[in-house]
């Protein structure tokens, strides 16, 4: 494992970042617990979270977490049931929150599925914490991250804290958080696998910053975990 900085860890394969980034995610939550009684956490979907939520839901690091001062919400969601192949709910329940004893009114989803998708916005609004005390985001090969899309008109929020947007390939119509709620989190991680996000993480971690061009640029004060390819393109990461 390599830190190019306090805030970047590159780890050298995908199965041991799932590892270090859970490990970093139960102590985050069990500091929190500790602190102040309670964890409100907001989970990311696609395929790199994946394994680091069925490693969290393993064993020990299981064990550790008070599950019950535990509350979930999401960055994103896709318009879909939570039992559809492209729901983040659905993946993240599979992987971690239907494998560990939280209550279940303590995991919030959201209804992007719902025909007034603005409502299922302002509604989850209403419960979404001011701040967040952790946030799990990724990015995508266009530096998106939760479903802010480069150019988006939702870049550009100030007011609404969560709200519709319309992506570039189905299924097209989410419901995502705004910037306002990723600046306000008090811990942040970004995680990014595969060489064919290198030249982005490079684009993104070294400037310059422009997070309409670069959404995941909004991300930049959080933990970044990168694998050996996706930190390829990082001039502190070749020899």
């Amino acid at each position: 494992m390599t830190a190019l900085s306090p805030r970047q860890i590159v780890i050298e394969a995908a199965p041991r970042l799932a590892e270090v980034a859970a490990e970093w995610l139960a102590t985050s939550v069990e500091s929190d617990i500790r602190d102040r009684g309670r964890c409100t956490v907001a989970l990311s979907g696609g395929e790199t979270p994946q394994p680091i939520y069925k490693h969290l839901a393993r064993g020990p690091l299981a064990l550790r977490i008070g599950w019950r001062d535990v509350e979930i919400f999401f960055g994103d969601e896709r318009a879909v049931p939570p039992d559809d192949p492209a729901s983040n709910y659905g993946m993240a329940a599979a992987s971690l929150l239907g494998r560990v004893p939280i209550p279940p009114d303590r995991v919030h989803r959201l209804e992007a599925e719902r025909a007034d998708r603005d409502a299922a916005a302002r509604e989850y609004e209403q419960i979404l914490p001011g701040q967040l005390d952790v946030l799990v985001l990724g990015m995508g090969a266009d530096g998106h991250t939760a479903s802010l899309f480069p150019g988006s008109a939702a870049l550009d929020e100030h007011v609404r804290r969560v709200i519709p947007v319309t992506g570039p390939k189905p299924p097209i119509e989410r419901l995502t958080i705004t910037p306002l709620v990723i600046a306000a989190a008090r811990r942040v991680a970004v995680l990014v696998t595969g060489a064919g996000k290198a030249t982005m993480v490079a684009r993104a971690l070294q400037g310059p910053v422009r997070p309409r061009d670069l959404p995941v640029q909004l991300a930049l004060g959080g933990t970044w975990f990168l694998d050996r390819a996706a930190a390829a393109s990082l001039r502190s990461a070749t020899p």
